[in-house]
């Protein structure tokens, strides 16, 4: 296994600004994940994960939709605050494993060049040497 790679797509780093959260919890939610600690799986390399939100728990908190081969490659894709919305439809679900399925069969030269481009941002780097 490579060195882990934690990325969020530019769609999720809007939706993400707006909440009020850090990378930081990110990185967090992926420790959480390599430990197993993942809310749903979704099937297709796409898991669900649920962030708490400053002054309201992970209850009140929002949903993270997570593309991931659960070793060395998370992407951040999609969010929702639970008070906005319940679930997604089978439409959305379809639509994110396609994503996934794109996101996961890249190179590290294409993540790279993706980063550059701006269509992911990179979080979370490993400090391995």
């Amino acid at each position: 296994m490579g060195i882990k790679r934690v990325f969020k797509t530019r769609y999720f780093s809007r939706w993400f600004r707006k909440i009020g959260l850090s990378d930081v919890s990110l990185c967090h939610a992926v420790e959480k994940m390599e430990q197993g600690l993942i809310d749903a799986n979704l099937g297709g390399g796409v898991v669900k994960k649920r962030l708490a939100l400053p002054g309201r728990g992970k209850r009140g908190g929002a949903r993270t939709l997570v593309a991931t081969n659960k070793g060395d490659r998370w992407f951040f894709l999609f969010g929702f605050e639970k008070n906005e919305r319940a679930n997604i439809t089978a439409e959305e679900l379809e639509g994110l494993r396609v994503i996934t399925r794109q996101l996961l069969g890249m190179t590290s030269e294409q993540l790279d060049e993706a980063v550059r481009d701006g269509s992911l941002q990179e979080i979370c780097h490993d400090q391995e040497s």
